[in-house]
């Protein structure tokens, strides 16, 4: 009887106590991937460690980003040992270029019906050929399944031999190319994925819908919400630092996390016109107050602006040639504005300053460009200013002389102290006491003119 009694109150107890949720965080990744979005799911994946998550859920839809940013995401999804999950969707979504090794990294990687992959070329070497970009022209799964019957056809050797689109390329695109198709070979081995297809993503820059990537081994299975992500994650066996786990996933409870203030004065800087605009604040701020010191305001906002430029631009790619143009386009103007050179360093400047924008950004991606409209804007309010500067110092070449010692020439002055003797004098003009010497003789309080300025003596006649 006792032993009954015991037996109750324990399953009382353990039927009574409260049961601990499991969290699963949902981080969403939506446009392009840069160094905003890199910052935000790095620190996102490490806060989920630290607060104990039992699985973090990647929402993506995405064109794709830089190459730099996608590497910190996938760095940080191979090392963590918290399960990720990448999911495509909602239906709509899409997960091209960077967002395909992004799913492929993961340790789960789901899709929405409605939703496609892949497309991931490398685009700085896309050479502008609709197929070869993954923003317009994808290739669909048909289309690269046909390609693949024909090469079949000819008894070659896909494994071994490579794509028509590397070939034809110069060395550094070849490499860049190769370095690209085996990066995401490895990745999609990495979880026993089709490396097959990946390839081809890379190389011919295949696309393929949810449910051919499902047929195709590229994705483990099709969810339409998170919480099916979940159900159908839960029992798996994933490699977590290469030690196979299980997820074992029980009264969850999904966390949405909001991007933060961080995330979103990053989105801000990192956006090339937006960089572009404060590194010229800075740099005009800057010299106007080199030119004009004492004022302060030009220098502290533009001191301000060229350092969150210069923030801004290390996480960019950019040209250094094209950085080095445009400070050499500003160099010119200034000195042409000091030094007139009738126009030669103006325009020198000028062509300098456009050629170093459009040069600025060293990617072919949409998204990391500076806007034509903002180049032409800048070049021609430089311009202007530069030709409304030359035209003031033409004009003022052809007056008169109007201040310095040889304004004296030609004035009234009166005699203060006589020497006929000498032949020296001294004489008041424009309120000012000179040595003056004259052949003449004069009185004082005589009115003369200054005819001549020798050294610090004035020469007067009658």
């Amino acid at each position: 009887m006792k032993t009954f009694i015991q037996y109750l109150l324990l399953s009382l107890i353990i039927f009574c106590s409260p049961v601990v949720a499991q969290d699963v965080w949902v981080i969403n990744i939506k446009g392009g991937i840069g160094p905003a979005t890199s910052d935000y799911v790095t620190r996102e994946i490490s806060e989920a460690q630290k607060n104990n998550a039992a699985m973090i859920i990647l929402q993506v839809d995405t064109p794709g980003g830089l190459d730099s940013s996608m590497r910190q995401i996938i760095q940080a999804i191979t090392v963590s040992p918290v399960p990720v999950a990448t999911w495509v969707g909602p239906s709509g979504s899409r997960a091209a270029s960077a967002g395909t090794y992004i799913l492929l990294a993961s340790h789960i990687a789901s899709m929405a019906n409605g939703t496609n992959l892949g497309a991931a070329t490398p685009v700085s070497i896309g050479g502008g050929n609709a197929g070869e970009s993954p923003f317009n022209g994808d290739k669909s799964d048909e289309q690269s399944k046909s390609e693949d019957e024909v090469k079949s056809s000819e008894g070659s050797d896909q494994s071994s031999k490579q794509p028509a689109a590397i070939k034809s390329g110069s060395a550094m695109e070849n490499k860049v190319m190769n370095d690209a198709a085996a990066y995401i070979e490895s990745l999609a081995k990495l979880h026993n994925r089709n490396a097959e297809w990946a390839v081809k993503a890379v190389t011919e820059s295949a696309s393929i819908s949810a449910e051919t990537a499902l047929q195709k081994n590229v994705i483990d299975f099709i969810a339409q919400d998170v919480a099916k992500v979940v159900e159908k994650s839960n029992g798996r066996m994933v490699k977590l630092n290469g030690v196979e786990t299980p997820i074992e996933l029980s009264n969850v409870r999904f966390i949405e996390r909001e991007q933060d203030w961080r995330f979103k004065l990053l989105s801000v800087l990192t956006n090339p016109n937006v960089a572009y605009i404060l590194m010229l604040i800075g740099m005009y701020g800057l010299l106007l107050e080199f030119y004009n010191p004492g004022v302060g305001l030009p220098g502290v906002l533009g001191g301000i602006c060229f350092v969150l430029a210069m923030y801004s631009l290390q996480m960019l790619p950019i040209s250094y040639a094209g950085l080095a143009l445009i400070i050499l386009g500003v160099m010119l103007m200034v000195a042409e504005a000091f030094s007139p050179s009738f126009g030669i360093l103006g325009l020198g400047g000028i062509v300098s300053f456009a050629l170093g924008s459009v040069m600025l950004m060293d990617t072919d991606l949409p998204g990391y460009q500076i806007a034509v409209p903002l180049i032409i804007g800048f070049t021609a309010v430089s311009a202007a200013f530069f030709f409304i500067i030359l035209t003031m110092l033409v004009k003022s070449r052809k007056k008169p002389v109007v201040t310095g010692i040889s304004t004296l020439i030609g004035q009234k002055a009166t005699v203060m102290y006589v020497d006929n003797e000498a032949g020296k004098y001294r004489v008041l003009v424009e309120g000012e006491i000179w040595q003056a010497t004259s052949t003449g003789v004069f009185h004082k309080g005589d009115t003369v003119i200054v005819t001549a300025i020798r050294g610090l003596w004035l020469e007067i006649d009658p």
